[in-house]
């Protein structure tokens, strides 16, 4: 474990596995303290608690549904009244359904939506506050390489990561002059449980369309998030970091 966040206190959502273990486990290797945030998965949470105390790292779950509005309040405040400060926020929470758009139901667009945008919004309104009043702070936005190429099998996907791309300028404009810098991860193909195959000669000619020849790993996008959370990134803000091995060179 080294040292360049020690001291520094960063919230992960969907902490418990996939991605947002990647990055919460990456953030905790550079010495910050974890808060990790999940929704259902307790055997999940639990495991990834345990291998980050393994490093050496402090590290605490909450469960919250970052869709509810009353459950992020409640949990907001149950961080800050437990944690002296938040340095760092990563929105990484997130769903998705493989269903076109004439297959989608109200209630699937609405709970991608309220989830990977919505809940993007509510987590860091929650957090603003208190890093406008210290005129520090680090919001780091998960989004997807879809915002910019859509995909031909999840609308309401695309639609939401395309979303949080808006948010993440808008609010980088806002919050500037108060010291926060507000960026996003644009991920491509990523090997979690998310990124789901129909066979092997399905994942070999996805492959084949990347550059790089290989699928991303969580680590490689913890490592982006380590990036933009320490004062090497400083003088960036409303920035979208492509990190999906050549696939779009946006």
């Amino acid at each position: 474990m080294t040292n360049e966040l020690k001291g520094k206190i960063a919230i992960v959502t969907g902490a418990s596995r996939g991605i947002g273990r990647g990055i919460a486990i990456e953030l905790a290797k550079k010495g910050a303290t974890i808060i990790g945030i999940f929704t259902q998965n307790t055997d999940m949470a639990e495991k990834t608690r345990a291998e980050i105390e393994a490093l050496g790292a402090k590290v605490k779950f909450y469960q919250c549904d970052v869709s509810s509005q009353a459950d992020v309040e409640k949990t907001s405040n149950l961080i800050l009244n437990e944690f002296e400060t938040v340095d760092i926020l990563v929105n990484n929470a997130g769903v998705h359904q493989h269903l076109r758009s004439w297959e989608l139901g109200i209630e699937d667009w609405q709970k991608v939506i309220d989830i990977n945008l919505t809940g993007t919004f509510m987590v860091a309104k929650a957090f603003i506050p208190h890093m406008r009043s210290k005129k520090m702070g680090k919001i780091i936005n998960i989004s997807s390489c879809v915002a910019y190429t859509g995909t031909d099998h999840e609308v309401h996907y695309a639609a939401s990561k395309a979303g949080v791309i808006g948010l993440t300028k808008s609010l980088a404009l806002e919050l500037a002059g108060d010291g926060i810098n507000v960026n996003a991860i644009a991920p491509g193909y990523i090997e979690t449980d998310m990124v789901v195959f129909d066979s092997e000669e399905d994942r070999g000619r996805t492959i084949e369309t990347i550059p790089k020849l290989r699928l991303g790993q969580p680590s490689d996008i913890g490592k982006a998030v380590v990036f933009l959370a320490t004062s090497d990134s400083d003088y960036i803000t409303g920035e979208i970091l492509h990190v999906n091995g050549g696939l779009l060179m946006a």
